[in-house]
């Protein structure tokens, strides 16, 4: 059995893998302890795991248990990400975004390594480098239809993705955990906005990327408008609308649509004429007035809350297991939901009171 100490987790190639869930992981490492070995092997190239991340921390966390080790061979970096995008994506369900992601990646890497040259040299203090050029002479065309079709996707997809995949690793490298809350669903920006990550200059990227996800993620719920009668059937809008007042940015106007033919009398080729009293009520009525919230208006943001802290929570423990692996951190873990269960318990106590 290969000792532990001599694999390495690649942060590239870890990033490529999908994570599991927090109670994902935890069935695993149940599973495991019931078979009292690691069935599936660890799967490296180099020293480097390529899959297998999970069962290799699982391992760590119980050495007695058995695991094997298979050694791969790959020409390049490149090769070994194509192999890690495609086993992941033949062998996990994933989300539309993970998918994505794959696909995006395997296509950069496949481009990446139809012309690779690699430059290999010592600075002046004589550390080692390792550097690529690329060639893309080979028939690009031909390797975005193929991985088109081994995904059941459009080749227009597959070029989208790359740009998706490009914009994710942006964002990942200018706001860390970026990646895993867009790839897990967490936040949910288009597309596009993840792909413009990637044009953007790198010292914008950070702002960027907080305003995607803020929009997303913290954007409170606009309450539902009342409903308002509709004014009395007018003439079009007059071109001059000098006398409206300034539409404040805070209220939202009630759409009413303008009917097709004026209903004044009036002459043929004659102006129409709309009392100016008129056209101040048409104004008024385009507003609502604010309201404030009620308890049920708010009961969103108790369950939103309590949503929030649970994907937190779940995402610490999954990306930090030895946050419940390791007994002084879980200790301090068990004294926070102390903590929570006094609050929930006064608080079931005061709706007690109030029966």
């Amino acid at each position: 059995m290969m000792n532990l100490n001599a694999l390495k987790i690649d942060p590239e190639f870890q990033g490529k893998i999908p994570p599991l869930t927090f109670e994902e992981l935890n069935q695993l490492e149940a599973n495991i302890l019931r078979d009292g070995r690691i069935i599936n092997p660890i799967i490296v190239w180099q020293g480097l795991i390529v899959d297998g991340h999970n069962r290799y921390t699982i391992a760590k966390k119980h050495p007695e248990i058995p695991f094997t080790v298979h050694e791969k061979e790959f020409a390049s970096r490149y090769e070994a990400i194509i192999w890690i995008c495609k086993n992941q994506l033949g062998r996990r369900n994933l989300t539309p975004e993970q998918k994505k992601y794959l696909v995006g990646k395997q296509y950069e890497a496949e481009k990446s390594s139809h012309g690779e040259i690699r430059k290999e040299s010592h600075d002046e203090n004589g550390r080692f480098h390792r550097s690529y050029q690329i060639d893309n002479s080979g028939d690009v065309k031909k390797t975005c239809d193929r991985i088109a079709a081994e995904n059941n996707m459009s080749g227009i997809s597959v070029i989208r993705a790359e740009s998706f995949a490009k914009g994710i690793d942006a964002a990942e490298e200018a706001v860390p955990g970026t990646r895993q809350k867009v790839l897990s669903g967490e936040v949910k920006p288009t597309a596009a906005e993840i792909a413009s990550v990637a044009r953007a200059p790198p010292e914008e990227r950070p702002a960027l990327v907080a305003e995607i996800c803020k929009s997303k993620e913290q954007k409170p719920p606009k309450p539902p408008a009342k409903k308002q009668k509709a004014p009395p059937a007018v003439a079009a809008p007059l071109p001059d609308v000098s006398t409206f007042d300034e539409e404040a940015p805070d209220e939202e106007p009630t759409s009413t649509p303008a009917p097709s033919e004026p209903i004044f009398p009036q002459k043929e080729n004659e102006p129409l004429k709309v009392d100016r009293q008129q056209i101040l009520e048409i104004a008024n009525n385009r507003y609502h007035v604010k309201q404030l919230a009620n308890g049920a208006a708010m009961l969103c943001e108790v369950s939103g809350a309590a949503n929030s802290m649970m994907r937190r929570w779940e995402s610490v423990f999954r990306e930090y297991p030895d946050i419940l692996s390791d007994a002084e951190n879980r200790a301090s873990v068990g004294r926070t939901i102390q903590k929570l269960r006094d609050y929930l318990k006064n608080l079931e106590d005061k709706m007690e009171e109030l029966l």
